[in-house]
């Protein structure tokens, strides 16, 4: 059932959805839910991942996708950009990749009007809506740099002049978790600026069968367009509406402080685990991922249980654990679990 306001829930007096946007709600859901067939057509499985992406470009957001070659990383993002009518951009990371690679260059090239010469502007291939930035971590940090100021920016600097990016702009970075020679590793300050670690798992013995089936017979079938660029650019602005409780933020931020060791907040437990915890971009990450996840179970009020369920892909690389806790088989999923589970038991 859709939580609504209740006398014991506080929230903000403007914090209220209009007739417009609660109608809006139900639009969306149902364009998720069309959505999501129309994607099961192509990719098998993958549910968790689906609607964790959606999440962070609802929220203007952009993810970290962890997982091993083959399990149709691309294909998941071209096909999301096809049914939502955005243009798409892939760029293979690689260690002799150059900035401008990325971003585009200037180059000199005659005036039309055959007198003289000027620089021309040739965009590179961040200027599209979606971007899969496959295996980011093989490319040297100054170009890891230059998609990293993009995401944050929203625009490229180029020869001094400011390029804005077309909106709605979403980056999706791949990183593959088993082969790490040669690779340049994201430090955890560029990695903070992913609101979702995506992790994909092998598909079951039952999908596996079926993508069997399915991809070994013609071709692939073609996808639908279920909403436009315009479109969901309202629906990010109907997500940033959602009211959200006095309780829902104070235990986003209680779940943030309770990550860094060095926090007299931090249980006993965590400090023997944990090197360094989350910082405060994680508690906006938390509360705009939990506003767009009730959004697409269709209701007009964030929950705790919207904060729970975003708790693992937004702490999951911001939590770093120790030598003690790796030794022990501890992850950071497991911290995180844990944190809610002490949550829960103060609420009772």
């Amino acid at each position: 059932m859709p939580t609504k306001p209740t006398s014991t829930t506080k929230t903000p007096k403007e914090a209220t959805l209009s007739k417009d946007d609660v109608k809006s709600i139900d639009e969306l859901r149902e364009a998720y839910a069309e959505i999501k067939s129309e994607l099961s057509k192509i990719i098998i499985g993958q549910e968790d991942a689906i609607e964790r992406m959606f999440l962070c470009m609802l929220s203007q957001g952009h993810a970290l996708l962890m997982g091993v070659p083959g399990l149709a990383k691309t294909l998941l993002v071209n096909s999301i950009a096809q049914i939502t009518s955005l243009s798409f951009g892939r760029i293979q990371f690689t260690p002799d990749l150059m900035p401008s690679d990325v971003t585009g260059t200037e180059i000199l090239q005659n005036k039309k009007d055959g007198e003289g010469r000027e620089f021309a502007f040739i965009k590179g291939p961040i200027f599209a809506n979606v971007i899969l930035a496959d295996e980011i971590n093989r490319t040297p940090p100054k170009t890891q740099s230059a998609l990293l100021e993009a995401m944050q920016e929203k625009r490229v600097t180029v020869a001094g002049t400011n390029h804005q990016l077309q909106e709605p702009f979403f980056v999706l970075a791949t990183q593959n978790p088993i082969e790490q020679e040669g690779t340049y590793p994201l430090p955890e300050a560029q990695l903070d600026r992913f609101m979702f670690l995506i992790r994909m798992d092998y598909p079951t013995r039952n999908e596996e069968i079926s993508i069997a089936q399915r991809t070994t017979t013609g071709s692939p079938p073609k996808l639908k367009k279920i909403i436009t660029g315009k479109k969901l650019k309202e629906f990010q602005q109907l997500v940033e509406r959602v009211p959200v409780p006095d309780h829902v933020h104070e235990l986003a931020v209680d779940l943030v402080r309770r990550t860094r060791p060095n926090s007299d907040e931090s249980p006993a437990w965590l400090k023997k685990w944990v090197q360094w915890g989350a910082g405060p971009r994680a508690v906006q990450y938390l509360v705009k991922g939990a506003k767009a996840r009730a959004v697409l179970e269709g209701n007009y009020m964030t929950s705790m249980e919207d904060v729970e369920k975003v708790a693992d892909p937004v702490l999951f690389h911001r939590i770093l654990t120790n030598f003690h806790a790796r030794s022990e088989g501890m992850t950071s999923t497991e911290v995180v679990a844990r944190l809610i589970e002490d949550a829960r038991k103060e609420q009772r």
